[in-house]
């Protein structure tokens, strides 16, 4: 994240897929704006970063879920659509980490609160979570923190 919001580098980017006529990603960049509009509407409160996250995090996650049924069902062309649009919501979200970096964050969380066992995990996560928000796979985050902790 630049010096700009999320939420500012979005709207650039869809005036700039208007002038170059690029229909795919101009729907990609308006879904998420929508999701966005739909927020402040029904919470009555601006989107900021931190929230912008979590949002575009979510959407990345249910357009991965989307992608498997499209191939358990045979319909390749639907999961590249879906794929398209990970690629240009991912353009909006912090680098991702790599697998040692999560594994440092973890760490620092389990010594931060002595956690010895499985029982501790979502105490580890709760800490963990915030940092990792949109740079990693929650799913490979838990399944570290299992490894680290067993």
């Amino acid at each position: 994240m630049a010096d700009h919001p999320i939420k500012a580098r979005l709207t650039e980017a869809m005036k700039d897929a208007m002038r170059a006529r690029d229909k795919d990603r101009l729907g990609a960049i308006r879904l998420v704006l929508s999701e966005f509009k739909k927020i402040e509407v029904d919470e009555r409160l601006d989107v900021t970063d931190e929230r912008a996250i979590v949002v575009l995090d979510k959407m990345v996650k249910q357009r991965r879920d989307s992608i498997k049924q499209y191939e358990a069902g045979g319909r390749p062309e639907l999961a590249a659509t879906e794929q398209a649009e990970i690629n240009v919501i991912q353009e909006f979200l912090p680098a991702a980490l790599s697998e040692s970096e999560i594994s440092d964050i973890i760490s620092a969380a389990i010594k931060e609160i002595g956690a010895t066992s499985m029982k501790d995990m979502g105490a580890v996560m709760n800490i963990a979570r915030p940092q990792l928000m949109g740079r990693a796979d929650m799913g490979l985050v838990s399944q570290l923190v299992k490894k680290l902790l067993s």
